[in-house]
């Protein structure tokens, strides 16, 4: 048979997740899985990856869609977590030991670096270095005996940056480093870091994966031999398993991602070209447009873009930044993004509260820069919200 399509692949299930014909597969709400004999659960304990026996380990309902995220994603197995720091502190783990170096861009998402010069560097003593990762040349400088992990976040957060992920992996593969990166901005429908030579892609499933802001989980994808690895140690003993229920929301929503993820670029595209020529906007942050210093980095890893993007006022003026901000109807004020819904946000007002000064300086972060996530409304009725709001400052 000829290979499918993603978008066919994501509207069927496959017969084995269904029960006496069901269209939609069931929610296997339960806790373990009862055996025949001695025999059955003690063979089921000689392969605990690939059997169901507890729910903290295996559960069915979780299955299908990790199976569906490592096929559209390219790998070869994957694994669902609680949430996305979930994945992303299994990930880390697994690639780092006492006194590991790690080399990050500097516009890494918050709790990302919180976790790694909060948490990880004190209680295992790992160094960390921090650059741009606009050149190659930065990661090569930054390489030392003791580097076990680089961690790429293509865009990045606030300013979306990219990094070479082809070009990264090559050099980190050649030193024997391992590579994860945070792919949920891009989704597996626009980017493909395994193909790269990326070893573990991680997304925050409660953004686009999900797209419709009811379910906090996420996902790590890579080799049999990588997955396995987290499964038994980092997933299995830290047990930051997902629920079914949560499980089977998101195969709801697998269904709808590569027609949702089209209708945010086109969104998002009339709103950045909008947000460009308005006088009241010092600058926007998004790759798809044709003015970004990486648009034809963009173009050649990635095959789409996203509805996630960031904009300077022109004011540094608290008051009015605040009155724009409050002023909009149609973009909820939140934290998340990916939704179908439209979001504004300040990166400011939480990058304050977990930066240092000289970290928030560094990543170049303006009180008047706003973060807005484009949801499935009528572009032109968000475009007036925005230019009504504008008009008020």
């Amino acid at each position: 048979m000829k290979k499918i399509k993603i978008e066919t692949l994501l509207a069927h299930d496959g017969k084995k997740a269904h029960s006496k014909g069901a269209v939609v597969p069931p929610i296997y709400q339960n806790s373990l899985f009862t055996m025949e004999s001695w025999e059955d659960i003690d063979q089921a304990f000689d392969d605990r990856v690939n059997n169901y026996i507890y729910s903290r380990g295996n559960n069915p309902s979780v299955r299908i869609v990790e199976d569906k995220i490592a096929q559209i994603a390219g790998g070869e197995s994957a694994k669902l977590f609680a949430s996305g720091m979930g994945a992303i502190s299994a990930s880390i783990l697994s690639c780092i030991e006492k006194g590991s170096h790690v080399i990050t861009i500097k516009n890494i998402y918050g709790p990302t670096n919180n976790l790694l010069q909060s948490y990880f560097k004190p209680k295992f003593g790992i160094d960390i270095t921090y650059i741009s990762g606009t050149e190659i040349s930065e990661f090569e400088n930054a390489i030392q005996d003791n580097t076990s992990l680089i961690f790429l976040e293509s865009p990045s957060s606030v300013i979306f940056s990219l990094q070479d992920i082809k070009s990264i992996s090559k050099l980190a593969k050649n030193k024997g480093i391992k590579t994860i990166i945070d792919n949920t901005w891009a989704t597996p429908i626009y980017q493909k870091p395994l193909a790269m030579g990326v070893d573990l892609e991680v997304h925050s499933c409660s953004k686009y994966i999900c797209g419709h802001s009811d379910v906090v989980a996420g996902v790590v994808i890579g080799s049999e031999e990588i997955i396995t690895n987290i499964f038994t140690k980092e997933f299995e003993l830290l047990g930051a398993k997902i629920a079914p229920f949560e499980a089977w929301l998101l195969l709801r929503s697998l269904r709808t991602l590569k027609i949702r993820m089209e209708q945010h670029q086109k969104n998002a595209l009339i709103i950045a070209k909008f947000l460009e020529k308005h006088p009241k906007i010092e600058k926007v942050n998004y790759p798809g447009l044709k003015s970004f210093p990486q648009y034809e980095l963009g173009k050649k890893q990635m095959t789409g873009f996203s509805s996630l993007m960031s904009f300077q006022l022109k004011t540094d003026d608290l008051e009015k930044i605040k009155q724009f901000f409050n002023g909009l109807s149609l973009f909820q004020i939140g934290v998340s993004w990916g939704g179908h819904e439209s979001l504004i946000y300040a990166p400011a007002i939480s990058y304050l509260k977990e930066l240092s000064k000289e970290q928030f300086d560094e990543m170049g972060i303006q009180l008047g820069d706003m973060r807005i996530s484009i949801g499935l409304e009528s572009a032109e009725d968000l475009m007036e919200d925005i230019n009504r709001s504008l008009s008020s400052i």
